[in-house]
C-alpha cells in the first residue's frame, strides 16, 4: 500500500489523511504498526499542568512529510533536526493535509525528552467548507464520529492530541455545532490518551465568519472554554495581550500567543528578532506559540544550520523556562539522530550521511555565557551514534575551574548512585586540564554525603568518588569504567547521599595548576549516565508473548 510504504524503496513511511471519507474509513491494521510510537512520554518537572507560561513549537516545513516520513531513517545530508527540547513544552506537527498525523520519528524524539506531540486537524477554503458541512451540519452523531476517529488515531499511534484549525466559513447550522464538537473531541482525547491535549487555533468565530482575532476575546472565548487552550493568530499588538490576560483569568497559561518566525503580516518581530515578540508575551505571563522556527533552516541554508539554530534559541533562552529531569536512569550520548557517520565506542563504524530522529538521545541544556562558554553539537567525532556534545570556553585568570550545567534535575536522590562519563579533550595541552562530574542538591539541613555523621557539602555541591574499576557483577553495564579508546577517556564514579534531592548535573573543567593566564578549552562529551544502584541490582522484568510479523529478506 502506497499509504504505508514508499513505492520506490518499499520502506515504511508516515502518512496523513485527506477528506472526511478517509478519516471515517480509517482503521488500525497490520501495515500501520511501524507508525506506533515506541517511546512513552517521559516525566519531567514542572509538569504541563503547572501555571507557569509555556512554550509551544509548531513545526511547518514545505508541506511536511519530507525526509522525516521515513520511519527507519534515510541517507539525508544536512537534514532538519530539533533538539532544544529542554526549553519547550509542546511540539505540534503542522501541514495542510486535513488530518496531519505526526511522523512517528518526531513523537519518539519528543517523548524521550518529555515533550508531548500534537497532530493537526485542519480545514481550509471551499474544500474545507464542504468537509465541515459534512460532519458539523449533520449533528451530534456525525461530529461525534469524527471526534471518535481523531481520538482513536492519537491513541493508536501514541501521540498526545490535536491542534484544531478551521480556516473557512461555516453555515449557521455547522457553526452552532462547532463548540460542542470541540468539547466532545477534548473529552474523547482526554479519555483515550493520558495527559491528552486539544488546542484551538484562532480562526473562525462562533457565528461562522472567518476573522482572525489575534487575541482571546468574547467572539472566540466559547472555543477556549471548550478545550485545553487557544493558539492566537500572529498580528497582535500589546493591548491585545492585556485584554487576553484579563479574560483568561486563572487560565492565562492556556493562551498561546502566536509568533510567526517568518514575520509575515503586521507582526512585532520574527527571525533573529523573535525575542522582541517573546519579551512582550512574557511581560503578561502568557504562553507563546512559536510557528515555523524552521525559518533558520529554510532561510539561512543547510550548511551552517546547527550554528544558526543555536544562535536563534540562545537569543530566546532568557524567556524560555527550562525543564528538569525527574526520573533515573539518565543516560545519553547526546546524538541528534543524524550525522555524517556512525560511531561505536569512539570508532567510526560507517561513513556517510544518515538521519533518524527516532534514535535521537536525551538532549541537554545548550548554554551560551557572554562569550566565555558555548555548548554545541559536534558531528566530526562521537563516542556513540552520530554526534557528541562540544564544550568550548575559557577559565578566567586566577580562577581554577568552570562548571558547565548539562541537566537540571528534580527528584529525591537514591542512597547510592553510579555515574559514568566519556570525554575527549582537544587542543595543544590537554594534560593541563581535568574533567569530572559534579552533582548539586537542593538546600536542606538533612542532606548529607556518605553516612549521617558527614558534614553538609558547601553550596550543596557533591563530587562523586572516582572508581578505578566497576563493582563486581556490573562490569558489563559499567563498561565506561574501563579505559577509553580512540582518544576518548572513560570514567566511572559513585556517590552516596542521605536525605537529599538532586538539583543539577554539571561537568567541571579545571586546571591542574593555578595560573594567572586565561586558559581556553575544547572538550567533547561522548556519554553521561546517572544510575540508581538499587535498580541495577534488580532482575529485569520477564518478557512474554513475543510475536514477529512483517518479515521478509532482500
Amino acid at each position: 500500500s502506497a499509504r504505508y510504504f514508499d513505492t520506490k524503496t518499499t520502506e515504511p513511511i508516515s502518512f496523513s489523511l485527506s477528506g472526511l471519507e478517509e478519516l471515517l474509513a480509517w482503521q488500525p491494521n497490520i501495515n500501520d504498526e511501524f507508525n506506533i510510537s515506541a517511546v512513552l512520554l517521559a516525566d519531567r518537572q514542572p509538569p504541563l499542568s503547572s501555571r507557569r507560561p509555556r512554550t509551544l513549537v509548531c513545526h511547518d516545513m514545505r508541506g511536511g512529510y519530507l525526509e522525516d516520513r521515513f520511519i527507519q531513517g534515510s541517507a539525508t545530508r544536512n537534514p532538519y533536526v530539533f533538539y532544544h527540547w529542554r526549553y519547550i513544552d509542546i511540539f505540534v506537527y503542522f501541514s495542510h493535509h486535513n488530518v496531519t498525523i505526526p511522523p512517528v520519528v518526531w513523537t519518539n524524539a519528543a517523548h524521550r525528552n518529555g515533550v508531548p506531540v500534537l497532530g493537526t486537524f485542519i480545514t481550509e477554503g471551499e474544500g474545507g467548507q464542504k468537509l465541515c458541512e459534512g460532519f458539523l451540519a449533520g449533528g451530534e452523531e456525525a461530529y461525534g464520529a469524527v471526534a471518535e476517529q481523531l481520538a482513536r488515531i492519537a491513541q493508536r499511534y501514541g501521540f498526545d492530541g490535536w491542534l484544531v484549525n478551521i480556516e473557512n466559513l461555516l453555515s449557521t447550522r455547522a457553526a452552532g455545532n462547532l463548540s460542542p464538537f470541540l468539547r466532545d473531541l477534548t473529552a474523547r482525547v482526554h479519555s483515550a490518551v493520558p495527559g491528552g491535549l486539544v488546542i484551538w487555533y484562532d480562526s473562525v468565530l462562533e457565528d461562522g465568519t472567518l476573522r482572525w482575532q489575534n487575541e482571546l476575546n468574547e467572539e472566540n472565548r466559547v472555543f477556549f472554554d471548550a478545550c485545553d487552550g487557544l493558539f492566537t493568530n500572529y498580528n497582535w499588538k500589546e493591548e491585545q495581550l492585556e485584554r487576553s490576560l484579563r479574560l483568561a483569568g486563572p487560565r492565562r497559561a492556556d493562551v498561546y500567543v502566536g509568533i510567526d518566525v517568518f514575520a509575515r503580516g503586521d507582526v512585532i518581530s520574527g527571525g533573529f528578532d523573535t525575542d522582541k515578540s517573546l519579551r512582550l508575551i512574557r511581560k503578561y505571563n502568557l504562553s507563546a506559540a512559536i510557528f515555523a522556527p524552521g525559518w533558520v533552516y529554510e532561510n539561512l541554508g543547510k550548511e551552517n544550520f546547527l550554528q544558526n539554530e543555536d544562535k536563534f534559541w540562545a537569543l530566546l533562552a532568557g524567556y524560555l523556562p527550562t525543564h528538569s529531569i525527574c526520573t533515573l536512569p539518565l543516560a545519553t550520548s547526546f546524538s541528534l539522530g543524524m550525522g555524517t557517520g556512525r560511531f561505536l565506542d569512539g570508532k567510526e563504524e560507517e561513513s556517510g550521511p544518515w538521519y533518524d530522529l527516532s534514535v535521537q538521545e536525551i538532549q541537554p541544556l545548550y548554554l551560551e555565557q557572554q562569550g566565555r562558554l558555548n555548548t554545541s553539537c559536534c558531528l566530526q567525532d562521537a563516542w556513540c551514534g552520530g554526534s557528541s556534545l562540544r564544550l568550548q570556553g575559557t577559565i578566567p585568570p586566577g580562577e581554577e575551574r568552570v562548571a558547565v550545567r548539562l541537566f537540571s534535575l528534580q527528584m529525591p536522590a537514591a542512597p547510592k548512585l553510579f555515574l559514568t562519563l566519556v570525554y575527549k579533550l582537544e587542543g595543544l595541552q590537554p594534560d593541563d586540564l581535568m574533567v569530572a562530574l559534579e552533582v548539586t542538591t537542593w538546600d536542606s539541613g538533612n542532606c548529607h554525603e556518605g553516612n549521617p555523621t558527614s558534614l553538609p557539602e558547601p553550596n550543596g555541591r557533591h563530587h562523586p568518588r572516582f572508581l578505578p574499576a566497576p563493582p563486581p557483577g556490573l562490569a558489563k553495564l559499567l563498561a565506561a569504567c574501563h579505559p577509553g579508546s580512540h582518544g576518548w577517556t572513560a570514567r566511572c564514579y559513585e556517590l552516596e547521599l542521605q536525605d537529599c534531592s538532586l538539583r543539577d548535573l554539571s561537568v567541571i573543567i579545571s586546571r591542574q595548576q593555578p595560573s594567572p593566564q586565561e586558559t581556553s578549552f575544547t572538550c567533547l562529551l561522548g556519554e553521561v549516565r546517572v544510575l540508581d544502584m538499587a535498580s541495577l541490582g534488580a532482575s529485569p522484568p520477564q518478557v512474554h508473548s513475543v510475536t514477529a510479523s512483517q518479515l521478509w529478506w532482500q
